[in-house]
């Protein structure tokens, strides 16, 4: 995955329930409706990065106080100078371009060989792209069971040994 270019950064919203989050529907919701997305923008607009994330009115959602749902919220770069809103499905919402100050990051950049917020971002595109790929290897038509998403997310930690406490 290429590093964004964060003057060129779009993002849009995807709605679903609390119903969808805690019978882990939310799963399937992502390889139907997100990676459908992502598709549609690299054919139509020559994406060359994208992440995404769940929030929700008090996490990144640009929504009334009184909207209950959640979003899955996916920022891409677009390499054609085609307007989002004629190529993105009918589901998508409050689509608007990405401002500069919006993908600032919280980490010491000091600490990477490529010292650049860019970078980050890159990162954080493949961590969403790993995602994709992971729910992909599922079989079409069949249920991806929340608790293999867990297993699977579990050998990072593993890998890491981030969850180990000393003895």
């Amino acid at each position: 995955m290429d590093k964004p270019d964060l003057d060129r950064l779009w993002e849009t919203f995807i709605r679903f329930s609390w119903d969808d989050l805690s019978s882990g529907r939310h799963i399937s919701l992502i390889r139907e409706k997100v990676a459908s997305t992502i598709s549609i923008l690299k054919a139509k607009g020559d994406m060359s990065w994208y992440c995404f994330f769940i929030h929700d009115k008090n996490s990144g959602v640009p929504a009334s106080v009184d909207d209950d749902y959640l979003c899955f919220h996916i920022r891409f770069e677009l390499k054609k100078h085609v307007s989002p809103a004629d190529i993105l499905p009918i589901y998508c919402i409050l689509t608007r371009k990405v401002e500069r100050e919006w993908v600032k990051t919280d980490f010491d950049l000091s600490v990477f060989k490529d010292e650049s917020t860019e970078e980050v971002w890159r990162l954080i595109g493949e961590q969403s792209e790993w995602l994709l790929n992971l729910l992909n290897a599922f079989k079409e038509n069949g249920e991806i069971p929340t608790s293999y998403i867990e297993r699977f997310l579990n050998y990072y930690t593993d890998m890491t040994a981030l969850a180990m406490r000393r003895r």
